[in-house]
């Protein structure tokens, strides 16, 4: 799980900060912050599902203001997406909203 969630930080910091002809943000890179995989994995084995929630919604915010908001067709649908994973009440239900965020930001990079 502690590489899904890395991933999904990953692709909307991409898609936030990434910009064409320069170097791309990569899991090490500092930009990343407190969304790798060891942060993860502490939050994963202590079970702190709104720790979770929280580093990666801030990430997903940071997306979603890259594709112009919940206003715009693809922000709506980051937003649905967003939404069922902040919702999310188990840490066994995170699999399924994780691995739909992953798969729309990273069609939409």
């Amino acid at each position: 799980m502690e590489l899904l969630l890395e991933t999904v930080a990953l692709y909307s910091l991409k898609l936030a900060y990434e910009t064409e002809g320069h170097s791309p943000i990569l899991r090490d890179d500092p930009l990343m912050g407190g969304c790798d995989r060891e942060v993860f994995g502490l939050l994963v084995r202590r079970g702190d599902l709104v720790g979770i929630q929280g580093e990666i919604g801030r990430c997903l915010d940071l997306a979603l203001g890259a594709v112009g908001g919940a206003d715009t067709a693809l922000g709506r649908e980051l937003h649905q997406l967003a939404s069922e994973f902040s919702t999310v009440q188990t840490m066994e239900q995170l699999d399924a909203p994780l691995i739909a965020l992953r798969g729309y930001l990273k069609d939409i990079q």
